[in-house]
C-alpha cells in the first residue's frame, strides 16, 4: 500500500470522528475528551487523514486550531456521516418499530424552558416515557455553539437572524408588554410614548441576552437616553422587582398569567414581537427520537 494511503490503525471512521469533533470544538484536546482517547492519539488520526488526502485540514496556532478551506469542505461532507453512524442504533431500532428508548439533547434559554416547552415536554413524555430528555439551559449564543459542536440535537428559542448554517422554523410569536407596579405614574396609560417610558429606570435581563440589545436599539433609534436600574435573570424575578416598584420593564406576553400585582400595557408599537421556534444545523442528522419531538412542535413541517 502506498504511503499516502496509509490509514492510522486502519480506522477511517475514527479518523473522521476525531477530525469532526476537533473541528466542531475548535480543540483537539476537547475532541479527545469526547472520544475518551488521549490527545496524541487524536492528533495522529488527523495527521493520517491529512497524509492520505494530501491536504492540510487545520491551521495550527499554538493550542488553537482553525479549519482550512479544504478542512471546511471535508467537515461539511463528513460531519453528517459521523452523526449518522453515532445514531445508527437509534435509527435501526426505529426501522424495527422500537423507538421508545434513547435520548434527546435540547438546548433552550430559561424563558423557553419555563414558558414555551412545558406543554410539548409533557405531551412527549406521556407518549414516550422511556426516552431520556435532557434540557440544556443556555443563552442563544451558547445554544448555537452547542448545536454546531454536536452536543445537542436541536435548540428551541428566539432567533433574530439565522446564520447561513442554521435553519429556523417558527412555532409561535408573543407581543411585548410594558409592566409597572400598580401605583406607577404610567400604570393604566392607554397611549404610551417611548419618551415617557424612557424617563423611568428599567429592570432588564443581563446585557448579553437579546432583550437588552432589542430595548437598547429601540431607544437609540429614537435618540432617547434610558437608565437601567437593575440587571436580573429571568422574567419571574423581573416581575417580582417590578411589583416592588424598583423599576419598570418590557417583557413578552407569554410570561404574564394575570395573577401578578402589575399594571400591564401593550408595547408593540415600539418593541418587536418575539418569535420562538426550532433551531437546527443544516445537514445535521437527526435521530428518530429528535425528529419525533420536533414533529410534535411542527406538525406541518416534514423532517
Amino acid at each position: 500500500m502506498p504511503k499516502n494511503k496509509f490509514r492510522y490503525k486502519q480506522n477511517r471512521l475514527q479518523q473522521l470522528r476525531g477530525f469532526c469533533y476537533a473541528a466542531a470544538e475548535g480543540s483537539i484536546s476537547k475532541a479527545a475528551e469526547r472520544m475518551f482517547l488521549s490527545q496524541p492519539s487524536v492528533s495522529l488520526q488527523i495527521q493520517a487523514l491529512e497524509r492520505e488526502l494530501d491536504v492540510t485540514l487545520f491551521e495550527r496556532r499554538g493550542p488553537k486550531i482553525k479549519l482550512t478551506p479544504d478542512g471546511e469542505i471535508l467537515f461539511e461532507l463528513a460531519m453528517p456521516l459521523v452523526e449518522r453512524i453515532d445514531k445508527l442504533s437509534d435509527e435501526f431500532d426505529s426501522r424495527r418499530g422500537n423507538m421508545d428508548h434513547g435520548r434527546i439533547d435540547l438546548a433552550a434559554g430559561w424563558s423557553t424552558i419555563l414558558y414555551v416547552l412545558p406543554e410539548y415536554v409533557e405531551r412527549f413524555r406521556t407518549a414516550h416515557p422511556n426516552i431520556e430528555l435532557k434540557l440544556h439551559n443556555v443563552t442563544g449564543a451558547e445554544g448555537l455553539a452547542q448545536l454546531r459542536a454536536g452536543h445537542v440535537d436541536f435548540a428551541v428559542g428566539p432567533l433574530l437572524q439565522a446564520p447561513d448554517d442554521i435553519i429556523f422554523h417558527p412555532i409561535v410569536s408573543y407581543e411585548p408588554l410594558l409592566i409597572t407596579c400598580l401605583d406607577h405614574p404610567l400604570a393604566g396609560t392607554r397611549e404610551l410614548s417611548l419618551l415617557e417610558i424612557s424617563k423611568y429606570p428599567l429592570i432588564l435581563p443581563p446585557r448579553h441576552l437579546s432583550t437588552w440589545s432589542t430595548v437598547d436599539s429601540v431607544f437609540k433609534a429614537q435618540g432617547l437616553p434610558f437608565e437601567v436600574a437593575m440587571e436580573v435573570g429571568g422574567w419571574e424575578v423581573i416581575k417580582k422587582y417590578v411589583e416592588l416598584g424598583l423599576g419598570i420593564s418590557v417583557v413578552m406576553s407569554i410570561c404574564i398569567t394575570g395573577e401578578e400585582k402589575l399594571a400591564v400595557m401593550p408595547a408593540g408599537e415600539y418593541f418587536p414581537n418575539r418569535t420562538y421556534g426550532v433551531v437546527m444545523r443544516k445537514g445535521k442528522f437527526l435521530s428518530p427520537q429528535a425528529r419525533s419531538f420536533i414533529q410534535l412542535m411542527l406538525p406541518d413541517v416534514e423532517m
